[in-house]
């Protein structure tokens, strides 16, 4: 039965070129993460509901947008939407007024919102299944639902446990905190059910709000659980700088900085010969230059061993641990590099009348921890 081999061969063919395609937006999407919880799950996600699953990720928008929430989100979330995902933001306005951001000016905090999508438009961020959600809106829009949530996770958790997650807003656990900030952790949690939420695409530094949220779904006996990747943290440009930070401005490259203060800061940066631990120059172009660029170039004599494009960090690790690749070589090569990714956010601010108001106005505002 020659009709039957040949439909059956067909459905192999079928079955073996789904698989391929599910393992390539699993490995995409796992390349975005330094930790995956779980593996396992995302995999079952996907396989699933194939088409348009739900990765979020928040922001309290709170001054200027340094490069790690500016380049890398935007090269995170090109690869959540090219595996299929659809990509909510989730504005955190209410969120930044509870973190007294901006003196706790909801105006302020509202403007910088603005400024920030501005921000992602500009620099290459794929805008077809994003969308950008204000919590103070939102919430509003449904708030039977949404604070039935936060309570019903309140009541569930004990404050030394809630307490354990304010790390999530750049607090310590013994800090002296206004109460309002009780709430922060409990509202996160409830966001990712609020808004159906299958991926928390977040950096590790909100991973105890996240695990809060797997640990909600096995108190409520909810089957599905949502799905944590974690992207690394960018460190600072100073020497032991974990995560840049704005409100040193030496530690961090803005988006909006020219090319002459962008070259001076990576000049500056430390960057010790040989040394590949702890070195943010590298981390940068680990999770920037070569995600976004496919190449870093150094330029150099040819006694000093001549020009050389790398694609591959393995080889840049080698060469700069055995010295054949020297700080003062690959400072200008990554200088360059992130200098080219920002061009478009500078032009967009330069042309575009709307958004040079909107960055006139941020770049007023004191920044507040």
């Amino acid at each position: 039965f020659p009709f039957i081999a040949m439909a059956e061969e067909s459905e192999v063919k079928s079955g073996s070129a789904v698989l391929e395609d599910l393992n390539k937006r699993v490995a995409l999407i796992e390349s975005i993460g330094r930790e995956v919880i779980t593996s396992e799950g995302l995999r079952n996600l996907l396989e699933k509901k194939p088409t348009a699953p739900v990765a979020y990720d928040g922001f309290e928008p709170s001054g200027r947008m340094h490069v790690a929430q500016g380049i890398l989100k935007s090269i995170n979330v090109n690869k959540l939407t090219a595996a299929g995902c659809e990509f909510k933001f989730w504005i955190a306005d209410w969120f930044a007024q509870l973190n007294n951001k901006l003196g706790g000016d909801l105006k302020k905090i509202q403007t910088v919102g603005r400024y920030f999508i501005e921000v992602w438009r500009a620099c290459g961020m794929d805008m077809e299944k994003v969308s950008f959600l204000w919590a103070s809106e939102e919430i509003n829009r449904r708030p039977n639902e949404y604070w039935s949530l936060v309570m019903d996770i309140a009541r569930r958790n004990s404050v030394s446990r809630i307490k354990r997650c304010c790390t999530i807003m750049g607090r310590e656990e013994n800090d002296d905190m206004p109460s309002a900030q009780i709430f922060y952790p409990c509202m996160q949690c409830a966001d990712i059910f609020f808004l159906n939420v299958d991926i928390c695409q977040l950096g590790e530094d909100q991973r105890k709000v996240n695990v809060l949220a797997r640990e909600y779904c096995d108190d409520i006996k909810r089957k599905n659980k949502p799905i944590i990747v974690s992207h690394p943290m960018l460190p600072g440009l100073k020497q032991g700088q974990e995560k840049m930070s704005k409100s040193d401005p030496e530690s961090a490259i803005f988006m909006e900085d020219s090319e002459s203060e962008v070259s001076t800061k990576i000049r500056k940066a430390y960057c010790p010969p040989g040394e590949i631990t702890g070195n943010p120059c590298l981390e940068y172009i680990r999770h920037l230059v070569l995600p976004k660029l496919g190449s870093l170039t150094v330029t150099r004599s040819e006694e000093n061993g001549g020009n050389k494009v790398y694609t591959a960090m393995e080889d840049i690790e080698k060469d700069f641990s055995d010295g054949s690749l020297h700080p003062g070589d690959l400072k200008p090569g990554l200088a360059k590099s992130i200098n080219e990714m920002l061009q478009p956010v500078r032009d967009h601010f330069a042309t575009n009348i709307d958004a040079k108001k909107l960055f006139e106005q941020v770049k007023k505002y004191r920044v507040t921890k």
